[in-house]
């Protein structure tokens, strides 16, 4: 685990620049590292929760977050999030969807953030779209902001500040059910155990996310580290699809 803590303050840092958790990052480097399966999510969600608050706090205070404008999508998901987290599913099935989730996500960042806009996308459609995602998120470890955020880029939902802002909190509300959904499946004492054992990791995220935070109030990162996060999220999601 030493190995992975400057790693992870690292990932913190990149991706609170841009309004995300990191957590498909944080599965992939869990899941590599061996880390016990159903320990993943949890820890993933758990650093997803504590590198967002701190951009959520500070795009607040930047006038950046429109609840109006995200509370249909997030009650879209959040339940269906809590539901992901309390699926129970074997370590076969896990490492599938998780590699599914993270190859989706890899193409996700491949996205390019500006674009024309695309037309007949309803509200409905993003509704569905954010509720899929929200299930993923629960189910392994992912926020989902990775996903929604290219999205949203896509059909120009808000500018590029916003949608960020929108990453955030999103990623925390459906965190923060996944959570629920593992509390309700595992019980309070095994996740207890699960944070003890890690407890190093999240320190790192507490201090790389916080910087990424405040940087990402004032400047979005390059597309080259949106690119290299892609390759390596792809490279881990083929892996661990064959694995499962």
């Amino acid at each position: 685990m030493p190995i992975l803590v400057p790693i992870f303050a690292l990932v913190a840092l990149v991706y609170a620049l841009v309004g995300f958790g990191g957590g498909s990052t944080y599965t992939a480097l869990l899941a590599l590292s061996g880390a016990e399966y159903v320990a993943i999510p949890v820890v993933s969600l758990l650093c997803n929760i504590i590198v967002v608050t701190g951009g959520c706090w500070r795009y607040a205070r930047a006038g950046l977050i429109d609840l109006k404008a995200m509370t249909p999508l997030l009650l879209a998901s959040a339940p269906l999030a809590f539901i992901g987290g309390r699926l129970p599913v074997s370590e076969s099935a896990f490492y599938a969807i998780l590699g599914g989730a993270l190859l989706l996500s890899a193409f996700a960042l491949l996205l390019p953030t500006r674009h024309q806009s695309v037309v007949g996308v309803s509200s409905p459609a993003l509704w569905a779209l954010s509720g899929m995602v929200g299930l993923l998120a629960g189910l392994s470890g992912i926020g989902g902001g990775i996903f929604m955020a290219p999205m949203l880029h896509l059909v120009r939902w808000a500018d590029a500040r916003r949608i960020a802002a929108f990453a955030s909190v999103y990623i925390l509300i459906n965190s923060i059910a996944g959570i629920g959904g593992q509390l309700t499946k595992s019980g309070s004492a095994p996740i207890a155990g699960m944070i003890a054992d890690h407890w190093p990791l999240l320190i790192a995220v507490l201090i790389g996310g916080q910087l990424g935070s405040y940087l990402g109030t004032r400047w979005l990162s390059p597309n080259h580290l949106r690119m290299m996060t892609a390759i390596l999220v792809g490279y881990v999601a083929v892996r661990l699809i064959f694995r499962g």
